[in-house]
C-alpha cells in the first residue's frame, strides 16, 4: 500500500470537510465503546489477565528467537514449511512463487492486515492472479479501491448507501439494496463462487503457537475457515511478533482480544490450523505455507519501542481516540491508523515520510487506559517526538516556538507575566462571544471550529485571590 502519510495536514483537512465520513464516524463510535465497556465489566478478572498477557508478551519478546525457531520446526514437524521474508519485497515476492508454483490462478484472502501492510493484492494482480478479498468489509473497499480505514472494521467510513451502490455497480444490480441483511446475502452470493473455485487461500494469523505450531485465526463470518481449508494451498502471512509460547498462554490472550476489539465475550469463529490435510481429514489444503514478516520489527525489538510488539491488533486504541474519531482512518495516510498507527507507520516508513503522526495526539492517555496489554502509547509517541526534535525533522516554526517556551519555562516570572497578558488579551479579543473565530497562529484549531476564551486571569493568580500560598 503506498503511503501518503507524508500529506497527513492536508488529509486531515479533506476528512474534516467530508459530510459523510462524519456522518458514518458519528454512527460508529459509539457501538465500540460501550459494547468493550459492558463485556469488561461482565468480567471481573480483566485486569489481572491485563497483567497476566503483558507478562507473557514481554517474556515471548525476551526470548522471541527461541519461539520462533520452535513454532518452525512444530509446522516442520506436522508438514508445513515456514519461509522467513526479511522486508516487504520479500514477502511479496515468496508468496507469488508460492502461488505460481501451486498452480495458482485465483486467490481468496482472509482480513490480514500484514497483506496490506506489504501491499499483497497489488503483487498478485502484477504476477496475473486474481486475488478475492473474502472479510465483507475488506470486499467492499476491493471493489471501491480504497485502503482499510480501521484494523477491524476497514469499511466503516462507507455508510449503507454507499454500499449499495457498490454492489449496485459492481454486480450489475438494477435496484439498490436496501437492508444489512439484504447487503450481507448479496456479498455471500456472489464470494460463493470464489471459495469454490480459488486454488490459493491465503489468510493473517492473530496468533501463533510455537508448542504446536498452529495457526490461530479470528473471525465473525466464517471466510477465514473456507479460505483455509477449501483450496489445494493455504498460506498463512504473519509478523514475527504473533508468535506465542504455549496454547494456555493463547488462551488468556483470547480472553481479552474479543472483549477489547468488538465486545464480543468470544468471536463467532476462533479457528486453529496445524499443518496441511492429514490421511484421516475430511478436508484441508494439500500444501501449508507460513511466511514470517520482519519488515522492521527486529529493529522495533532491540530499542525503545519494544513495547510497541506487545499489540495485538484489537482496535481499541482507535474506537477511544479523539483524534482517530475526528478524521477517521484514512488521514494516517497508511495501512495501520490511530495511536498505533501514529507510533507504527514512523517506526516502519521513517519519521521524514511520517512526521506529523506522532503530534497527532492530544495526548489524553485513554490508548493506554484502555488497551488490554497496557502499551504505553502517550510514552511512545513522546519518544517520538523527542527523537523527531533531536534530529531536526520537526518543521521549524515548531522548533522556534519550543525554544521560546523554553526560555520561559526557565525564568517563572517572566513566564507568569506573558501568560498573564496572554489571557487577559484573548479574554478582552472574544467578550463579546465568548468564543474566537480565528486567530494568528492559531489556524489549525479554527480552521474548523471556534476557539473558547480563557477566564481573564490565570490559575496562579485565581489561586493567589483565594489566599493560597
Amino acid at each position: 500500500m503506498r503511503s501518503t502519510a507524508r500529506s497527513f495536514r492536508h488529509n486531515v483537512h479533506v476528512a474534516l470537510q467530508d459530510e459523510r465520513l462524519q456522518r458514518a464516524l458519528h454512527k460508529a463510535r459509539g457501538g465500540f465503546i460501550d459494547k468493550r465497556r459492558a463485556a469488561i465489566d461482565a468480567l471481573p478478572e480483566f485486569e489481572a489477565l491485563r497483567r497476566s498477557a503483558r507478562d507473557i508478551k514481554d517474556h515471548t519478546l525476551a526470548h522471541l528467537d527461541s519461539y520462533l525457531e520452535h513454532f518452525e520446526r512444530q509446522v516442520q514437524a506436522s508438514g508445513g514449511q515456514v519461509h522467513w521474508a526479511a522486508t516487504a519485497g520479500e514477502a511479496r515476492r515468496i508468496i507469488v512463487e508460492l502461488c505460481r508454483s501451486g498452480g495458482g490462478r485465483r486467490v481468496t484472502k482472509g482480513k490480514s492486515m500484514v497483506g496490506e501492510e506489504i501491499g499483497l493484492n497489488e503483487a498478485l494482480e502484477a504476477a496475473g492472479l486474481e486475488p478475492v478479498e473474502t472479510d465483507l468489509g475488506e470486499y467492499i473497499i476491493q471493489l471501491a479501491h480504497e485502503p482499510p480505514s480501521h484494523i477491524i472494521a476497514p469499511a466503516i467510513h462507507k455508510t449503507r448507501a454507499d454500499i449499495s451502490e457498490l454492489f449496485r455497480t459492481h454486480h450489475h444490480h438494477q435496484d439498490a439494496l436496501g437492508s444489512a441483511r439484504e447487503i450481507v446475502d448479496e456479498a455471500r452470493r456472489v464470494l460463493r463462487e470464489s471459495f469454490l473455485s480459488a486454488d490459493v487461500g491465503i489468510t493473517g494469523a492473530n496468533f501463533l503457537v510455537a508448542e504446536t505450531g498452529s495457526v490461530v485465526l479470528v473471525t465473525n463470518e466464517g471466510n477465514g475457515d473456507l479460505t483455509a481449508t477449501l483450496p489445494r494451498t493455504h498460506i498463512v502471512v504473519a509478523g514475527i511478533e504473533k508468535v506465542v509460547p504455549t496454547l494456555e498462554d493463547t488462551s488468556v490472550l483470547l480472553r481479552l482480544l474479543a472483549r477489547s476489539a468488538t465486545g464480543q465475550p468470544f468471536t463467532a469463529y476462533t479457528s486453529w490450523f496445524t499443518g496441511p490435510r492429514r490421511a484421516d481429514d475430511t478436508d484441508g489444503p494439500e500444501a501449508f505455507h507460513v511466511v514470517l514478516l520482519d519488515n522492521g520489527r527486529s529493529a522495533m525489538l532491540g530499542s525503545e519501542y519494544r513495547e510497541m510488539l506487545r499489540c495485538i491488533r484489537c482496535g481499541a486504541c482507535l474506537n477511544h481516540c479523539p483524534v482517530y474519531g475526528a478524521v477517521g482512518g484514512h488521514a494516517y495516510g497508511w495501512v495501520y491508523p490511530g495511536p498505533m498507527g501514529a507510533v507504527l507507520t514512523p517506526l516502519m516508513l521513517g519519521l521524514s515520510e511520517a512526521g506529523d503522526l506522532p503530534n497527532a495526539s492530544t495526548l489524553c492517555g485513554r490508548c493506554e487506559a484502555v488497551c488490554p496489554l497496557s502499551i504505553p502509547l502517550p510514552r511512545l509517541l513522546r519518544q517520538l517526538r523527542t527523537r523527531q526534535h533531536r534530529e531536526k525533522l520537526d518543521h521549524r516554526g515548531s522548533r522556534i516556538l519550543l525554544s521560546l517556551w523554553g526560555v520561559l519555562a526557565r525564568r517563572p516570572r517572566l513566564y507568569q507575566a506573558v501568560m498573564g497578558t496572554g489571557v487577559r488579551l484573548l479574554a478582552w479579543m472574544g467578550a463579546r462571544h465568548g468564543y474566537l473565530r480565528r486567530l494568528p497562529g492559531a489556524g489549525g484549531w479554527t480552521a474548523s471550529r471556534n476557539l473558547p476564551v480563557p477566564a481573564g486571569r490565570t490559575f496562579q493568580s485565581a489561586w493567589r485571590r483565594r489566599g493560597r500560598p
